[in-house]
């Protein structure tokens, strides 16, 4: 599996569990010890961010990484990786 898929899947599910905590980008930057800019990073999945600011952000989410067997990608997905 390409690795910008992987990264771009572990941003959007922060994303979501960012929004069903009903959080702001601005409150997790807080949570985490962040710049709001570097949350905006993580959840798009972008490639410069090193993992201390997933960790950060995971750790403020109360949550924690997982290595799980890897899905098919979807459709959706194929198509951001030509973009």
């Amino acid at each position: 599996m390409d690795h910008t898929l992987v990264i771009s899947r572990l941003g959007s599910q922060i994303r979501e569990k960012r929004l069903s905590r009903g959080l702001t980008q601005a409150q997790l930057a807080e949570l985490a010890s962040l710049t709001r800019h570097k949350v905006i990073a993580v959840e798009k999945g972008t490639l410069s961010v090193g993992i201390i600011a997933y960790a950060r952000v995971l750790g403020a989410l109360d949550c924690e990484l997982a290595v799980v067997p890897a899905a098919m990608p979807t459709l959706e997905e194929l198509g951001d990786l030509f973009e």
